[in-house]
Order: C-alpha cells, then structure tokens, then sequence
C-alpha cells in the first residue's frame, strides 16, 4: 500500500513513456492534439501533452508567465495555443444554462524530479484527486488535482485550470505562456476529476521553446555536432578529391564507390544540419526538406554496407567482378534501402500518436536482422578473401586485408558494446532525466561510420602503384608487388623459387575466379 501512495504520479508518466517505448516523438518543439481522449489513472483522468528538456530563460521576467507581445529572444516556455477541451452532449445537457464552472479541466506543468508532488502521496494517499475527506481536512480543494508545491520554488509544480460553462460543450484555454526559469525535464498533463466529463477529447496545440531556439534540449547539441561534421566529411572529401586528382590514371573501379559514399556522406550532414537549424528557428518541420534528409541517409547507409560488403569480397583486388553473386548483392541492398527509408520516415517524420510501439516494432526488426545478414556476410567473405591471399602468396594484398578486418572487428566490438550502454542508458533512465546527454547516442553511430569510411581511404588511396591493391591477372605483377612489399635481405635466389611457387598456386587460384 505504501509503495502505491509514493508511485501514483511516477505510474503516469511510466504509462505515458510505456505508451511510447518504441515510439520517438518528432521531437517536435509544436505539439498538436487532435481530439484526443483522457485514459483514467486512479481517481483522475489524464492526457499526456507533452515532454521535453527545457533550459532556463537567460532573461528573466518577474512575473511566471510570459507576454505573447513582448520579443522571445532569450526566453524559455511553453505556450498554449488554440487549446480546447470538448465534452459529450449528454454530459453538457445535464447541466443549468446560468450555472457557471460547470467542469473544470486542468494543465499541470511539473519538473520530472517534482513528480512526487503530484496526487497524495506526501498525505500517504494514493488518490490523485482531492476527495471530501482530504477537502474537509484542509489539504486540498474539492474536485482538483492535489499538489503540493515545491517550498524552494512555491509557484511550482504550475496548475492552469479552465472551467466549462453552462450547458456549452466546449471550453478553451486562456492563450499564454509559461515563463521556464530551471533547466529540467518537463512534463505536461491535462487532468480533470469530475466523472461525467468522461468522454471529453482534447484539441489544439502547444509551443515549446528553449533560449536559444525551438529545437528540444536533447536535440540541441546535435545541430552543432551536424556541423562539425559536415566540415569533417567536407575534409575527408577534400583529401580523397586531390589523391583522386593526382593519380587519376592509376584510378579503379572500386574508387568510384569510395567517392560516391563520401560525397553522400557530405550531402547527408549538411542537410541534417540545415533541418536542424530550420527546425530551430521555426518551431516545425517541413515534410520536404525532413524527407531529403531521411533519404541521404538510408541511401548512404545502404551504400556504405555495400561499400564493406563488395570490398570485402576483394572486388577489385583479388576479382575482377563479383559474377554471379552481383544480383544478391544489389537485392539485399535494394530490401535495406526500403526497409530503413521506412523506419527513418517512422522516426523524424511520424507524429506522437500517429504510430503504435507494434508498428515501431514491426519496422526495427527487419533493419535489425538485415544488419546482421550483412555482418555475416561481410566476415564470411572476408574470410574467403584472406584464404585466397594466403594461397596466392600475396603478402601485400594480404596485410592489406588483415588491417581492414582488424578495423572492422574492432568496429563490430565496439557495435555490440554501444548497443549494450544504449539498453542499459534507456533502462536506467525511462523519464529521460538525462536528457543532457542523449545525444551522444545518435552521435556514436555517426562517428563509427565516418571512422570506418576514414580508415577504406586511407587503405585503398589512390596512388602510383595501383597494384598493391588492384586485380591483376598476371603472375609475374603479383611477383613484383609482393617484391616491393617485402624488401629484405632475402637473396635472390630464394627469390626466385618463391616466384616460381607463387606462379604455380596463382594458376590454380585464377582458374578457380574463372569458374566463380
């Protein structure tokens, strides 16, 4: 029993985050209700209107509540607009058409660590609403949401009451705004205790905003961290632009795909960014340039598992083409590109209440197993790749590999363990009290990719001795790399025999390609 009186309000907003596990929010600083209905909670019923990290206003005003006439700039809040409550015929007719405050409906503002306050858990009850025994005793008012307010902070948690009148069946909000003074997690509820209002939906809309603009707090950070890498891709394409320059006759086939990805890559961060700074600035997201920025980012993200997958078959270096498997490879990455365009459009694009966590589900699953598929596939073909290296006795080619297999297990390792402090981080913080730092979670992924393009580059850079990577179909090439490969203090005539060796199993090796 005790455990239910200190949880009441903690039961909200778990219900609320339970309702939206697999669900992102757009993340959207406007969020919109569209005759949305109140679930019951103890002696209450609620509507989740919202939750974001808010840091406070550098300019203060005396006053909690900011004018709408007066400039924004510096200012933290959130603002109601057009937001009104509608309730049953039924329930309207049964009330007098003189009387006044015939329902009342309340907005409750409250810090996440403040959720204790809400509902009578501090007068060991586990109601949320005041009944006549905690009215006769004084604690609370008949028929409101009980509160108890924070003595370092009295004005907080904030309660907003609306009142219907008459027999109307609607009632609207007051349009203001509330001034936010303490960096924080914030959660908004529309909450009303009278029974005959079941039934009653909720519409309109409100306006959330930070000092330095709409963006979320746990968005902020990555407008800037979009930046600094679309400098990062733009430096990594200026290098890759002036090797492809430099030696553009010794250039291959496998080049080409490096440059695409790069130039993706560049064209992927810079239109995040400007997203984000749009979003920033005006409050919403246009459909048009969030869609672009959806689809730079499934295209390159399907191109750079192609990208590991076709090197790591050794196309290019120990085949010449990928024969008959070319079909398998583009299909597989024709389903990713649709499966992942479809969860990204899901995630930035999809409203709070527009998708159910089984949709969520539905769509993660497939990216999660194609990944995997791909993993397996991409170690599978390295390992036949280094196999072939090793009977061919190309010392160079093979060192090569081994360095990108080295890189790419390292990579897959710290996959795996990012994935375990993701769970952990979600786990351990369902009311996002962390929000400060969540960030770094899309941020790790991004980072892990550039890493991964950096590292093709400089093992496959341009150069003029293409042929410590290229195919070639001659023993006698495959002799001279391996030659500049290991220069030594072997002599020559242990040369000698350890080319005429190579030549016998390289023949061997090019029929076995012949057949493939």
């Amino acid at each position: 029993m005790e455990g239910k009186r200190k949880g009441v309000i903690v039961g909200l907003v778990l219900i609320s985050i339970c309702n939206l596990f697999f669900i992102q929010l757009c993340d959207a600083s406007i969020h919109e209700y569209r005759r949305e209905s109140f679930s019951p909670q103890s002696n209450a019923f609620f509507f989740h209107g919202g939750s974001e990290g808010l840091y406070a206003s550098k300019v203060h005003d005396s006053s909690n509540t900011v004018s709408l006439d007066k400039p924004l700039k510096g200012k933290s809040f959130i603002r109601f607009e057009t937001v009104s409550f509608v309730r049953k015929k039924d329930s309207a007719s049964k009330q007098h058409e003189m009387q006044q405050n015939t329902g009342l409906v309340e907005a409750i503002i409250f810090e996440v660590k403040d959720r204790e306050r809400i509902g009578g858990s501090y007068l060991k009850s586990e109601m949320i609403c005041c009944n006549e025994s905690l009215s006769n005793s004084g604690f609370c008012k008949l028929g409101e949401v009980i509160i108890h307010k924070n003595p370092d902070n009295p004005d907080w948690p904030r309660r907003i009451q609306t009142f219907f009148q008459g027999k109307s069946e609607e009632a609207k909000m007051i349009p203001q705004a509330v001034e936010i003074n303490s960096t924080g997690m914030y959660y908004l509820y529309f909450m009303f205790c009278e029974p005959e209002l079941q039934g009653t939906v909720i519409k309109g809309r409100t306006v959330w905003r930070n000092p330095g603009g709409y963006l979320p707090g746990k968005m902020a950070p990555l407008m800037t961290f979009y930046g600094f890498m679309s400098l990062a891709y733009l430096l990594l394409g200026l290098i890759w632009f002036l090797r492809f320059v430099q030696f553009w006759k010794d250039i291959i086939q496998l080049h080409y795909h490096i440059t695409a990805v790069i130039a993706l890559g560049m064209c992927e961060m810079a239109v995040w960014y400007f997203e984000y700074a749009n979003f920033n600035s005006t409050g919403t997201r246009p459909m048009g340039i969030t869609l672009w920025a959806v689809t730079f980012s499934s295209v390159k993200k399907t191109l750079s598992r192609l990208l590991l997958l076709v090197v790591s078959m050794g196309f290019g270096v120990v085949k010449p083409t990928l024969g008959g498997i070319t079909t398998r490879v583009l299909l597989l990455g024709l389903i990713y590109l649709v499966a992942s365009e479809a969860l990204e459009l899901v995630e930035h694009l999809g409203n709070i209440n527009d998708f159910s966590g089984k949709t969520k589900l539905f769509l993660v699953l497939p990216v999660a197993f194609l990944d995997a598929w791909f993993i397996l596939w991409i170690f599978s073909s390295l390992s036949k790749t280094l196999e072939k290296l090793q009977m061919r006795r190309n010392m160079a080619k093979l060192e090569l590999y081994r360095k990108f297999t080295n890189s790419l297990a390292v990579s897959v390792l710290l996959s795996i363990a990012w994935i375990g402090f993701e769970l952990y981080f979600n786990a351990t913080d369902p009311l996002s009290e962390l929000w400060k730092i969540a960030w770094i979670i899309p941020a790790f992924w991004t980072l892990l990719a550039y890493s991964l393009l950096a590292v093709i580059c400089v093992l496959w850079a341009p150069s003029r001795n293409p042929t410590r990577y290229a195919y070639s179909e001659e023993a006698g090439d495959e002799f001279d790399e391996e030659g500049i490969s290991l220069t030594s203090s072997a002599t020559n005539m242990s040369g000698v025999a350890v080319k005429g060796d190579s030549h016998i199993g390289l023949g061997e090796v090019l029929e076995e390609d012949k057949r493939e």
